[in-house]
């Protein structure tokens, strides 16, 4: 039997889209072209590279963008006296923190392969001033035109199939007593069973410009937890008191806690795919540098055949996540 959609949507996937993403920013930045006064033009001409991983989220039935993409482009115009201009032109991030949480602004990195000239030069004023503002349109169609393309993919729609028909009533028998008086019974499903499973470990490692005790706190703290998770959380840092992130999505009780240094918890996903009653066992060691935070996640146990995915909402929900609130993660 399937899942009713709002249960199915409830639960936590991811889906890869970066090969769709650079074919999309390949395709769309290319259509930049912007006219002068005269004769002068500048275009973006090609993408040269897009580096970094492109995910859409499903969590709670609302989907998330999970982006953070270096790209790399060539420019080109035309001066006032016709010479041809080219140069390049690197955006370091581009990312759903930017774009869409407005966390900082975009960075640009500028450089010119023709000869300068005082053409040349009023040319590359010209190609500083606007083409950043037509780029920044087209990275806010991004987000978008990712959750219009790939969203159907993570939800599962609420009308009912057409290729099943439904049971009626009448054929449904129902027991009658000795004495003519109809009556029905209401058997209990039977309690998940907790079976043996195949399993591997998983290792995640980020550098968070933090110092330990305060990502301890953001890891642990009832209170802080959402900043980084943008849902509803439960936790009492205590062994044995339970915790649940991602509004009841990763469910488990702590083990043990070591304030600024470690944190050991059983850990589970409430999703279909993961078996019943299963649980893993997810460490995470904050190792404090001069000026950084080295923050190491081994999650022991995950079943196999769920690596890639369960890695992927690690990097996605934990370290995407705390990067999310200013902490200059270095993936």
């Amino acid at each position: 039997m399937s899942m009713p959609a709002s249960t199915a949507n409830w639960h936590w996937k991811n889906k890869d889209v970066t090969s769709w993403a650079r074919a999309w920013f390949e395709r769309e930045l290319t259509t930049i072209s912007i006219d002068g006064e005269g004769s002068e033009n500048v275009s973006v001409t090609s993408v040269r590279d897009v580096e970094g991983d492109v995910e859409l989220g499903q969590r709670k039935s609302k989907l998330i963008t999970i982006y953070d993409c270096k790209v790399q482009l060539q420019w080109s115009g035309t001066a006032s006296d016709g010479t041809s201009v080219e140069g390049k032109l690197t955006i370091p991030e581009v990312s759903h923190e930017i774009t869409l949480d407005r966390l900082s602004d975009y960075t640009y990195e500028w450089s010119l392969k023709t000869e300068s000239s005082p053409a040349v030069d009023a040319l590359y004023a010209f190609a500083k001033a606007r083409i950043p503002p037509a780029l920044e349109a087209k990275f806010a169609e991004f987000p978008v035109a990712m959750i219009d393309t790939h969203g159907k993919d993570l939800t599962v729609s609420a009308e009912p199939s057409r290729t099943g028909t439904p049971v009626s009533a009448q054929a449904v028998p129902v027991p009658v007593t000795s004495t003519g008086t109809a009556t029905s019974t209401v058997s209990k499903p039977a309690p998940a069973k907790k079976v043996a499973v195949n399993t591997s470990e998983i290792v995640k490692e980020a550098v968070f410009m933090a110092a330990a005790d305060d990502l301890y706190s953001l890891l642990t703290d009832e209170s802080r937890i959402p900043a980084w998770t943008r849902s509803g959380a439960q936790s009492v840092p205590q062994p044995g008191s339970s915790y649940s992130l991602f509004e009841g999505s990763v469910r488990g009780k702590y083990v043990s806690l070591v304030p600024g240094k470690e944190i050991t918890q059983t850990w589970s996903l409430q999703s279909p795919v993961w078996p019943p009653e299963h649980e893993a066992t997810l460490t995470i060691t904050l190792d404090q540098s001069s000026d950084s935070t080295t923050v190491t996640f081994t999650l022991e146990g995950v079943p196999k055949g769920l690596e890639d995915e369960v890695g992927r909402n690690l990097e996605g929900y934990y370290i995407h996540g705390l990067k999310s609130i200013g902490l200059g993660a270095v993936l």
